[in-house]
């Protein structure tokens, strides 16, 4: 699943505020309401000059990405909002977590070049860096490669930032630096090790041998936080085991061909080489739901429009996902997404 701020460490918290009666005053003050609305003008006129076509796709859908930390909204039949496991009958209809399936059903009729500007929807995250709505700029470019696709999100950052080009690490070097650990050879208990030493405490669940939820963790509170202080950093060639939809290049070990922009400390976006196989697919969708079930969560539906459209030909193009709230947070020079949203969560 595309989009920032994938990790077992998401906040949860916030109880529902009381209500007050200036509670109809948006959180943002109209300063960065108006460096809001000229960054998104940005948005538009870097892909428009780049020869991309903004397009629109359903917000609702019958489809959604299988993904084991990802718990999207759905609506039941008689039209309340439900959450996943939660026995109903009839068609569900859930709020997309990212257009990402809409838009490469719209790759294998023939789109080569297409972006949108779209709100995304994610239950349990909501802190300074979350709110269950949000907003993200998407993108896809047929032919491009991680290369390609590391050169885009880039050249944006620098548009909307003013931060310089990104450097680029591996996730091997981003690990051996600020964690003092290979990722790609460390076990569970030596990973679980590095994270006691740091006084990083573990989530509830994550279990002793769950080896990606160990990386993720460490990700989140450790190697994340350090870079990009200097310049916006791009992470690329995670762990097999972290590819999502990513393809994975059969190196020694297997890399999954996936990239990520960090500035401040702060994720900001998330990329692929895209996945083209509907077998391997298949294949992941049934193991996220594993690792759903034995976190306690339940299953999603692993059928999909996606499916029929790799079967039918989805052609080799990379994708990337942008938080656009956190990039607003971080030109504001704030410190909650709440500053640089009209409305979050407790206001909406």
């Amino acid at each position: 699943m595309k989009g920032p701020g994938r990790s077992t460490s998401r906040l949860s918290m916030l109880a529902e505020a009381e209500s007050r009666p200036d509670d109809f005053r948006p959180a943002a003050n109209w300063e960065n309401l108006r460096l809001r609305s000229g960054l998104l003008r940005r948005v538009r006129d870097f892909f428009h000059q780049r020869g991309f076509l903004e397009v629109e796709t359903p917000i609702l859908s019958a489809d959604t990405v299988v993904d084991r930390h990802l718990d999207p909204f759905f609506l039941a039949p008689d039209g309340a909002l439900a959450q996943p496991g939660n026995p109903s009958r009839g068609r569900r209809l859930w709020l997309q977590t990212s257009p990402e399936f809409a838009m490469k059903r719209l790759l294998a009729d023939g789109g080569e070049a297409i972006y949108q500007v779209t709100r995304a929807f994610r239950q349990d995250e909501r802190g300074p860096l979350h709110n269950p709505e949000f907003t993200l700029v998407e993108w896809y470019r047929v032919g491009d490669g991680t290369k390609e696709g590391m050169t885009r999100l880039s050249d944006l950052a620098e548009v909307l930032l003013d931060r310089g080009p990104a450097e680029r690490t591996s996730y091997r070097e981003a690990f051996e630096r600020h964690a003092g650990i290979d990722p790609h050879t460390a076990d569970a208990e030596t990973l679980a090790a590095v994270a006691q030493k740091h006084q990083i405490e573990a989530p509830a669940g994550l279990r002793a041998d769950d080896r990606d939820g160990w990386l993720d963790l460490l990700m989140a509170e450790r190697v994340g936080p350090s870079l990009g202080h200097e310049h916006p950093v791009i992470v690329y060639d995670y762990p097999a085991g972290q590819a999502a939809l990513a393809r994975v290049r059969p190196d020694e070990p297997p890399v999954a061909e996936r990239f990520e922009l960090f500035c401040a400390g702060i994720e900001l976006a998330n990329g692929y080489h895209e996945l083209v196989d509907a077998d391997e697919l298949r294949r992941r969708n049934t193991e996220a739901n594993r690792l759903r079930r034995a976190d306690g969560k339940g299953p999603l539906p692993e059928a999909s429009r996606l499916l029929a459209a790799m079967e039918a030909g989805l052609p080799d193009s990379t994708g990337v996902a942008l938080g656009f709230d956190r990039v607003v947070m971080l030109a504001a020079g704030a410190e909650s997404l709440d500053e640089v949203i009209a409305f979050p969560s407790e206001r909406a």
